[in-house]
Protein backbone atom coordinates (compact mmCIF):
# COMPACT_ATOMS: atom_id res chain seq x y z
CA UNK A 1 0.00 0.00 0.00
CA UNK A 2 1.39 2.90 -1.26
CA UNK A 3 2.18 6.05 1.67
CA UNK A 4 -0.10 9.06 1.28
CA UNK A 5 2.87 11.21 0.87
CA UNK A 6 3.94 10.03 -2.20
CA UNK A 7 -0.30 9.60 -3.87
CA UNK A 8 -1.10 12.23 -6.87
CA UNK A 9 -4.46 13.30 -7.83
CA UNK A 10 -4.19 13.18 -11.64
CA UNK A 11 -6.13 15.06 -14.23
CA UNK A 12 -5.03 13.44 -17.74
CA UNK A 13 -6.73 12.49 -20.94
CA UNK A 14 -7.19 16.09 -22.49
CA UNK A 15 -5.71 19.41 -22.21
CA UNK A 16 -6.53 20.41 -18.42
CA UNK A 17 -5.96 24.01 -18.68
CA UNK A 18 -7.34 24.32 -22.29
CA UNK A 19 -10.78 23.48 -20.54
CA UNK A 20 -13.44 25.93 -19.58
CA UNK A 21 -11.77 27.78 -16.47
CA UNK A 22 -14.89 27.70 -13.59
CA UNK A 23 -14.93 23.71 -14.53
CA UNK A 24 -10.94 23.98 -14.35
CA UNK A 25 -11.32 25.68 -11.13
CA UNK A 26 -13.83 23.65 -9.79
CA UNK A 27 -11.94 20.48 -10.14
CA UNK A 28 -8.92 21.63 -8.51
CA UNK A 29 -10.62 23.16 -5.59
CA UNK A 30 -12.62 19.25 -4.75
CA UNK A 31 -8.67 17.88 -5.58
CA UNK A 32 -6.69 20.83 -3.17
CA UNK A 33 -9.47 20.06 -0.48
CA UNK A 34 -8.65 15.66 -0.46
CA UNK A 35 -4.72 16.74 -1.16
CA UNK A 36 -5.04 18.47 2.29
CA UNK A 37 -7.29 16.61 4.18
CA UNK A 38 -5.33 13.38 3.40
CA UNK A 39 -1.79 14.92 3.22
CA UNK A 40 -1.00 13.18 -0.63
CA UNK A 41 2.08 14.61 -2.43
CA UNK A 42 -0.02 16.78 -4.53
CA UNK A 43 -1.80 17.15 -8.14
CA UNK A 44 -0.63 16.46 -11.54
CA UNK A 45 -2.30 17.87 -14.47
CA UNK A 46 -1.16 17.12 -18.57
CA UNK A 47 -1.87 19.73 -21.16
CA UNK A 48 -1.12 21.26 -24.46
CA UNK A 49 2.26 23.78 -24.56
CA UNK A 50 0.45 26.37 -26.37
CA UNK A 51 -2.36 26.51 -23.00
CA UNK A 52 0.33 27.55 -20.76
CA UNK A 53 0.85 31.28 -19.57
CA UNK A 54 1.82 32.86 -16.13
CA UNK A 55 -2.09 33.36 -15.19
CA UNK A 56 -2.69 29.92 -15.00
CA UNK A 57 0.14 28.94 -14.08
CA UNK A 58 -0.28 31.27 -10.81
CA UNK A 59 -3.51 30.00 -10.40
CA UNK A 60 -2.21 26.02 -10.52
CA UNK A 61 0.36 26.53 -8.09
CA UNK A 62 -2.62 28.42 -5.88
CA UNK A 63 -5.00 24.98 -6.30
CA UNK A 64 -2.54 22.59 -5.00
CA UNK A 65 -0.46 21.14 -8.68
CA UNK A 66 2.96 20.36 -8.20
CA UNK A 67 3.30 18.68 -11.30
CA UNK A 68 2.45 19.27 -15.04
CA UNK A 69 3.46 17.20 -17.84
CA UNK A 70 3.15 18.84 -22.01
CA UNK A 71 1.69 16.79 -24.70
CA UNK A 72 4.40 17.82 -26.78
CA UNK A 73 4.32 15.26 -29.45
CA UNK A 74 7.68 15.90 -31.44
CA UNK A 75 9.96 18.90 -31.21
CA UNK A 76 10.22 18.52 -35.03
CA UNK A 77 7.96 21.48 -36.51
CA UNK A 78 7.74 19.67 -39.75
CA UNK A 79 6.12 17.23 -37.80
CA UNK A 80 3.74 19.11 -35.74
CA UNK A 81 2.67 20.68 -38.72
CA UNK A 82 1.88 17.44 -40.40
CA UNK A 83 0.08 15.89 -37.44
CA UNK A 84 -2.04 19.72 -36.89
CA UNK A 85 -0.75 19.91 -33.69
CA UNK A 86 -1.57 23.64 -33.60
CA UNK A 87 1.92 24.44 -31.86
CA UNK A 88 5.37 24.62 -32.23
CA UNK A 89 8.66 23.51 -30.90
CA UNK A 90 9.09 26.53 -29.68
CA UNK A 91 6.03 27.08 -27.74
CA UNK A 92 6.93 23.73 -26.23
CA UNK A 93 10.19 24.91 -25.02
CA UNK A 94 8.92 28.32 -23.71
CA UNK A 95 5.91 26.37 -21.86
CA UNK A 96 8.27 24.07 -20.19
CA UNK A 97 10.91 26.87 -19.02
CA UNK A 98 8.46 28.62 -17.94
CA UNK A 99 7.01 25.70 -16.03
CA UNK A 100 10.05 25.03 -14.22
CA UNK A 101 10.24 28.63 -13.49
CA UNK A 102 7.33 28.24 -11.39
CA UNK A 103 8.50 25.67 -9.72
CA UNK A 104 6.70 23.14 -10.68
CA UNK A 105 7.64 19.36 -11.52
CA UNK A 106 7.98 19.15 -15.40
CA UNK A 107 7.04 15.95 -17.55
CA UNK A 108 6.83 15.91 -21.42
CA UNK A 109 5.49 13.25 -23.55
CA UNK A 110 6.25 12.51 -26.88
CA UNK A 111 4.50 10.45 -29.47
CA UNK A 112 6.81 7.95 -32.47
CA UNK A 113 5.54 7.20 -35.67
CA UNK A 114 3.68 10.42 -36.54
CA UNK A 115 2.54 11.51 -40.09
CA UNK A 116 6.12 12.10 -41.84
CA UNK A 117 7.99 11.46 -38.59
CA UNK A 118 10.82 8.86 -39.18
CA UNK A 119 13.21 7.18 -35.96
CA UNK A 120 15.87 9.93 -36.99
CA UNK A 121 13.52 12.31 -35.92
CA UNK A 122 12.61 10.58 -33.09
CA UNK A 123 15.79 10.25 -31.68
CA UNK A 124 16.62 13.96 -32.11
CA UNK A 125 12.80 15.29 -30.27
CA UNK A 126 14.26 12.98 -27.48
CA UNK A 127 17.75 14.89 -27.32
CA UNK A 128 15.98 17.70 -27.91
CA UNK A 129 13.79 17.19 -24.89
CA UNK A 130 17.01 16.27 -22.86
CA UNK A 131 17.79 19.69 -23.30
CA UNK A 132 14.90 20.97 -21.28
CA UNK A 133 15.98 19.00 -18.72
CA UNK A 134 12.19 17.40 -17.51
CA UNK A 135 11.85 15.50 -14.93
CA UNK A 136 9.84 12.52 -16.59
CA UNK A 137 9.44 11.55 -19.84
CA UNK A 138 6.54 9.46 -21.18
CA UNK A 139 6.82 7.58 -24.82
CA UNK A 140 3.55 6.62 -26.83
CA UNK A 141 3.55 5.36 -30.32
CA UNK A 142 1.00 6.47 -32.34
CA UNK A 143 -2.18 4.05 -32.59
CA UNK A 144 -4.92 4.76 -34.93
CA UNK A 145 -8.56 5.22 -34.25
CA UNK A 146 -11.58 5.73 -36.46
CA UNK A 147 -12.60 9.70 -37.59
CA UNK A 148 -9.49 11.06 -36.66
CA UNK A 149 -6.86 13.41 -39.50
CA UNK A 150 -4.41 10.22 -39.31
CA UNK A 151 -7.30 7.88 -40.27
CA UNK A 152 -7.83 9.62 -43.05
CA UNK A 153 -4.82 9.23 -44.15
CA UNK A 154 -4.46 5.78 -44.02
CA UNK A 155 -7.51 5.23 -45.50
CA UNK A 156 -6.30 7.20 -48.63
CA UNK A 157 -2.81 4.85 -48.57
CA UNK A 158 -1.08 8.21 -47.06
CA UNK A 159 0.03 7.20 -43.85
CA UNK A 160 1.95 4.21 -42.64
CA UNK A 161 1.34 3.53 -38.85
CA UNK A 162 4.11 1.69 -37.42
CA UNK A 163 4.36 -1.99 -37.06
CA UNK A 164 5.38 -3.70 -33.56
CA UNK A 165 8.26 -4.64 -33.74
CA UNK A 166 9.62 -1.72 -35.30
CA UNK A 167 7.69 0.44 -32.62
CA UNK A 168 9.42 -1.58 -29.86
CA UNK A 169 12.95 -1.52 -31.44
CA UNK A 170 12.77 2.36 -31.75
CA UNK A 171 11.52 2.64 -28.29
CA UNK A 172 14.20 0.31 -26.84
CA UNK A 173 16.43 2.87 -28.07
CA UNK A 174 14.69 6.32 -26.40
CA UNK A 175 14.41 4.81 -22.83
CA UNK A 176 17.82 4.34 -22.49
CA UNK A 177 18.56 7.69 -23.73
CA UNK A 178 16.50 9.37 -21.39
CA UNK A 179 17.51 6.75 -18.44
CA UNK A 180 21.39 7.71 -19.30
CA UNK A 181 20.60 11.39 -19.02
CA UNK A 182 18.86 10.80 -15.34
CA UNK A 183 15.25 11.63 -17.16
CA UNK A 184 13.04 9.01 -15.40
CA UNK A 185 10.71 7.48 -18.20
CA UNK A 186 7.44 6.73 -16.28
CA UNK A 187 4.86 5.48 -19.24
CA UNK A 188 5.45 3.49 -22.50
CA UNK A 189 2.70 2.77 -24.49
CA UNK A 190 -0.89 3.52 -23.75
CA UNK A 191 -2.54 2.00 -20.73
CA UNK A 192 -3.61 -1.59 -21.77
CA UNK A 193 -7.34 -1.11 -21.68
CA UNK A 194 -10.11 -3.53 -23.15
CA UNK A 195 -11.93 -0.54 -25.22
CA UNK A 196 -8.81 0.94 -26.22
CA UNK A 197 -7.48 -2.45 -27.75
CA UNK A 198 -11.27 -2.80 -29.07
CA UNK A 199 -11.29 0.73 -30.99
CA UNK A 200 -7.60 0.46 -31.91
CA UNK A 201 -8.04 -0.16 -35.66
CA UNK A 202 -3.92 -0.16 -36.75
CA UNK A 203 -0.43 0.86 -35.18
CA UNK A 204 1.51 -1.18 -32.24
CA UNK A 205 -0.54 -1.80 -29.73
CA UNK A 206 0.14 -4.45 -27.22
CA UNK A 207 -1.29 -4.66 -23.57
CA UNK A 208 2.82 -5.17 -22.35
CA UNK A 209 4.44 -2.87 -24.52
CA UNK A 210 6.92 -1.66 -22.19
CA UNK A 211 7.73 -5.10 -21.80
CA UNK A 212 8.75 -5.77 -25.14
CA UNK A 213 10.73 -2.74 -24.94
CA UNK A 214 12.71 -4.00 -21.46
CA UNK A 215 13.48 -7.11 -23.63
CA UNK A 216 14.74 -5.92 -27.05
CA UNK A 217 17.27 -3.68 -24.38
CA UNK A 218 18.36 -6.71 -22.53
CA UNK A 219 18.63 -8.64 -25.43
CA UNK A 220 21.09 -6.05 -27.57
CA UNK A 221 22.85 -5.88 -24.50
CA UNK A 222 23.11 -9.81 -24.02
CA UNK A 223 23.77 -10.22 -27.23
CA UNK A 224 26.76 -7.50 -27.59
CA UNK A 225 28.59 -9.45 -24.51
CA UNK A 226 27.91 -12.48 -25.98
CA UNK A 227 29.63 -11.86 -28.87
CA UNK A 228 32.32 -10.00 -27.54
CA UNK A 229 33.02 -13.09 -25.38
CA UNK A 230 32.66 -15.12 -27.96
CA UNK A 231 34.52 -18.71 -28.35
CA UNK A 232 35.68 -19.97 -31.00
CA UNK A 233 35.88 -23.46 -31.17
CA UNK A 234 33.66 -26.39 -29.92
CA UNK A 235 29.90 -25.87 -28.56
CA UNK A 236 29.34 -23.71 -25.81
CA UNK A 237 25.94 -23.46 -23.36
CA UNK A 238 25.58 -20.24 -21.96
CA UNK A 239 23.92 -19.85 -18.66
CA UNK A 240 22.28 -16.62 -18.10
CA UNK A 241 21.26 -16.00 -13.99
CA UNK A 242 18.57 -13.58 -14.03
CA UNK A 243 16.75 -12.17 -11.00
CA UNK A 244 13.21 -14.14 -10.71
CA UNK A 245 10.93 -10.85 -11.23
CA UNK A 246 13.31 -10.44 -14.55
CA UNK A 247 12.63 -13.41 -15.99
CA UNK A 248 9.64 -12.87 -18.28
CA UNK A 249 11.62 -9.43 -19.56
CA UNK A 250 15.02 -11.37 -19.89
CA UNK A 251 13.45 -14.07 -21.73
CA UNK A 252 10.93 -12.30 -23.51
CA UNK A 253 7.76 -13.30 -24.43
CA UNK A 254 7.27 -16.73 -25.26
CA UNK A 255 11.24 -17.24 -25.28
CA UNK A 256 11.44 -14.88 -28.16
CA UNK A 257 15.17 -13.68 -26.61
CA UNK A 258 16.28 -16.96 -26.26
CA UNK A 259 14.40 -18.43 -29.68
CA UNK A 260 16.43 -15.42 -31.68
CA UNK A 261 20.08 -16.27 -29.69
CA UNK A 262 19.46 -19.36 -30.79
CA UNK A 263 19.11 -17.79 -34.37
CA UNK A 264 22.72 -15.91 -33.85
CA UNK A 265 24.21 -19.53 -32.78
CA UNK A 266 24.21 -18.96 -29.28
CA UNK A 267 22.37 -21.71 -27.06
CA UNK A 268 21.40 -20.09 -23.69
CA UNK A 269 19.45 -21.24 -20.28
CA UNK A 270 17.89 -18.64 -18.38
CA UNK A 271 18.32 -19.61 -14.79
CA UNK A 272 16.66 -17.93 -11.68
CA UNK A 273 18.86 -16.27 -9.23
CA UNK A 274 17.61 -14.13 -6.20
CA UNK A 275 20.78 -12.74 -5.60
CA UNK A 276 21.25 -11.01 -9.18
CA UNK A 277 20.10 -7.52 -8.95
CA UNK A 278 16.60 -7.19 -11.21
CA UNK A 279 17.76 -5.66 -14.68
CA UNK A 280 21.33 -7.33 -14.23
CA UNK A 281 22.18 -11.23 -15.31
CA UNK A 282 25.32 -13.04 -14.47
CA UNK A 283 26.75 -14.84 -17.75
CA UNK A 284 28.16 -17.97 -17.45
CA UNK A 285 29.33 -20.97 -19.84
CA UNK A 286 30.17 -24.62 -20.47
CA UNK A 287 32.54 -25.38 -22.81
CA UNK A 288 33.15 -28.62 -24.54
CA UNK A 289 36.07 -29.55 -27.32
Amino acid sequence: MQEPESVEIAFFGGSFTAIRREYMLSLLEAAYEDVTRFRLKGIRVSTRPDAINGEILSLLKKHGVTAIELGAQSLSNEVLVANRRGHTAKQVEEAAVMIQEFGFELGLQMMTGLYQDTPEKALETAQKIIQLKPDTVRIYPTLLFKDTYLYELWQKNEYTPQGLEEAVKLCAKLIPTFEQAEIKVIRVGLHAEGEMQKKCVAGPFHPAFKELCLSQIFYERLIADLQENLVKTGEIQYTIKVNPKYLSVAAGQKKSNEIDLKKEGFTVQFVQDSAVAVGEYLLETQHSE
